[in-house]
């Protein structure tokens, strides 16, 4: 899923994505990062797909400007990520 798909453009622009909140659920998995990790590499092991670290990024307030990942630190993995192209479309939508 490109993370930018129901981003709105205006004039050949894009408008600022907005997206949705992955508020901490019971079922979430937590790990310590190890060196070497990155939020890509670590969507794909844990959801399956590199296109979605933004999630990981959201979740746990990173990526601003890297994908790597200091080692050592608590990352939180969501539980609730499926339907994401839904809630990524509602996130972005016209008001």
């Amino acid at each position: 899923m490109n993370r930018y798909q129901y981003t709105n453009i205006t004039n050949a622009r894009y408008k600022t994505t907005r997206y949705p909140k992955f508020p901490v659920n019971a079922n979430d998995t937590y790990i310590i990062t190890r060196t070497g990790d990155r939020l890509d590499s670590l969507a794909y092991e844990f959801l399956g797909s590199v296109e979605q670290w933004w999630i990981l990024a959201e979740a746990n307030n990173l990526g601003k400007g890297t994908f790597a990942v200091e080692p050592g630190i608590q990352i939180r993995i969501p539980f609730n990520v499926f339907n994401m192209s839904d809630r990524l479309q509602r996130a972005n939508m016209e008001k």
